[in-house]
């Protein structure tokens, strides 16, 4: 029995099957933090320096030039989080291209682009990619075995969707 096969299942009249999506060793990492996390992420980026400098890491454009700038890591800048930093993250995880967020975010102000950034944990959620939204839960997932090794990643088929108004 596939994968496909073990992953069926039936929700309300629709049914739906699973799909798993590879992430390799060398991990596709989206950073981002509000600015009162700033200070708070560049030390937890300072001790998990030598780890991160082993993956691929995407940021919003004030983190990533922070990032840069104090440990010399190798960055894919992108705009500013208001900017539109984080639906470009989003869109990068609807296409497959990023396999974990880092996003410290503070729970205490209100951000002008609230809407985006829900929008990000939403889409993380769809494609079920790995989200840390604290130093802990950054801790537990940099310092997991799955971190430099394969991972399969079991998401929903979303076929039915995308072909639910096309006759066949």
């Amino acid at each position: 029995m596939d994968i496909k096969e073990k992953n069926r299942c039936l929700q309300g009249c629709v049914e739906m099957e699973y799909e798993t999506i590879c992430m390799g060793k060398k991990k596709r990492i989206a950073i981002v933090a509000h600015d009162n996390k700033k200070p708070e992420l560049l030390e937890w980026a300072k001790e998990n320096a030598e780890l991160l400098k082993r993956h691929t890491l995407y940021t919003t454009g004030t983190t990533g030039t922070l990032l840069e700038k104090e440990l010399g890591l190798d960055i894919h800048k992108l705009q500013s989080g208001p900017l539109g930093g984080d639906l470009q993250i989003g869109s990068m995880i609807a296409e497959g291209k990023i396999d974990l967020l880092i996003f410290l975010w503070d729970p205490l102000e209100s951000q002008p682009h609230d809407p985006d950034i829900r929008a990000l944990l939403r889409i993380a959620a769809v494609w079920d990619i790995p989200v840390a939204c604290n130093r802990a839960s950054a801790d537990f997932i940099i310092s997991s075995p799955l971190i430099s090794g394969e991972y399969g990643r079991i998401v929903q088929d979303f076929s039915y969707y995308r072909d639910r108004f096309i006759s066949k």
